[in-house]
């Protein structure tokens, strides 16, 4: 797999984004496209970060950017005990 980048999160873990799942975000989240960057600094420094009601290994990241008056949510999925970005899109609210 072809790692775009691997950061900490503010809990320590370490978490990566693949090229793979970044073809994903930009096909299906166009507007995120330009906003490698801001994931990498939502995963780092979030709001807040929920863990999904349905599936008891992904976490979401959230972190509100003034300039679009909108939260950048960050979906990260955990297995063996690696971290990595399935999907990344923004919201007018916090998801849960």
């Amino acid at each position: 797999m072809d790692n775009i980048f691997e950061v900490k999160d503010k809990t320590g873990r370490i978490i990566s984004l693949y090229k793979k799942e970044w073809n994903h975000i930009v096909w299906y989240h166009a507007d995120v496209a330009n906003t490698i960057e801001l994931i990498r600094e939502t995963i780092m420094d979030p709001l807040c970060i929920n863990p999904d009601l349905d599936n008891e290994n992904v976490w979401t990241y959230h972190r509100r950017y003034k300039e679009k008056e909108e939260y950048l949510v960050v979906v990260v999925k955990y297995l063996n005990g690696k971290g990595f970005i399935i999907t990344s899109f923004w919201s007018k609210n916090l998801k849960q």
